[in-house]
């Protein structure tokens, strides 16, 4: 239940309980829905308060007590209904500000924003000073304004924070999206670098002469044989040192 509903139901309570006093009616079934009413047990209370209509079909403050426990129960069009049987004495009464009042209320929560307004502006008229009648007709007028205008104020303002959402979402992904393929690009180009790179430290395939051929040859086979006659000096040596060993 949304802070506004709070306040008018609470305004709708002082106004039913002084309505019933002010009215001095004594009535048995009206106080007894009363004191239900107080204890929040609207259901008993709109039994008892249906009694005392029965019992006097003129009784303002059974039917303006009724209303204020349907509307409590959120059964607004009982409410209203209950508002409508006392049309034509309670706007010539004293209380005739709080009956366009609480009219307004229930047409709110019909969402008949055209007769919301209608009501709080005779409210207003009839009681200048209430603040509350006062805010309520700016509400219901710019409810009004909002559905005349296709939707509801707060209904376009969700839609264009949705579509906002909807469009940095897209931006979002389309960064993503421009940033792989950056990162893929760099991926590529580094490869491309590595491959170049590989291919500079290969030894490149020179083409030789023949006597070229036979120089690199005649060395390698020098070298053999540097390194052949090495290994039998070696063992030749390895041989005499045995040999001392074993004369001595």
């Amino acid at each position: 239940m949304s802070e506004k509903m709070k306040r008018i139901l609470t305004i709708l309570t002082l106004l039913t309980l002084a309505l019933t006093a002010s009215a001095q009616v004594d009535r048995h079934d009206v106080r007894a829905g009363n004191r239900k009413f107080n204890k929040e047990e609207y259901k008993q209370a709109e039994i008892d308060y249906r009694k005392a209509v029965v019992k006097d079909s003129l009784s303002v403050a059974g039917e303006y007590n009724l209303a204020s426990a349907l509307y409590r129960q959120e059964d607004f069009d009982g409410a209203g209904k209950a508002l409508d049987a006392i049309k034509d004495l309670a706007p010539v009464s004293e209380y005739a500000g709080d009956y366009y009042f609480n009219q307004g209320n229930i047409a709110l929560q019909k969402e008949d924003y055209a007769s919301a307004v209608e009501s709080f502006k005779q409210s207003l008229l009839l009681n200048p000073g209430d603040l509350d009648a006062k805010e309520n007709y700016i509400y219901a007028k710019k409810k009004l304004q909002d559905q005349q205008n296709g939707g509801g104020g707060q209904d376009n303002q969700d839609q264009n924070q949705d579509q906002d959402q909807d469009n940095q979402d897209q931006n979002q992904n389309q960064d993503n999206q421009d940033q792989n393929q950056n990162q893929d690009q760099n991926n590529q180009d580094q490869d491309n670098q590595d491959q170049n790179q590989d291919q500079s430290q290969q030894p490149q395939d020179q083409k030789i002469s023949p006597q070229q051929a036979q120089q690199m040859l005649q060395a390698i086979q020098a070298k053999e044989k540097e390194t052949q006659d090495k290994v039998k000096k070696e063992k030749a040596e390895l041989l005499r040192s045995k040999q001392k060993e074993k004369n001595w």
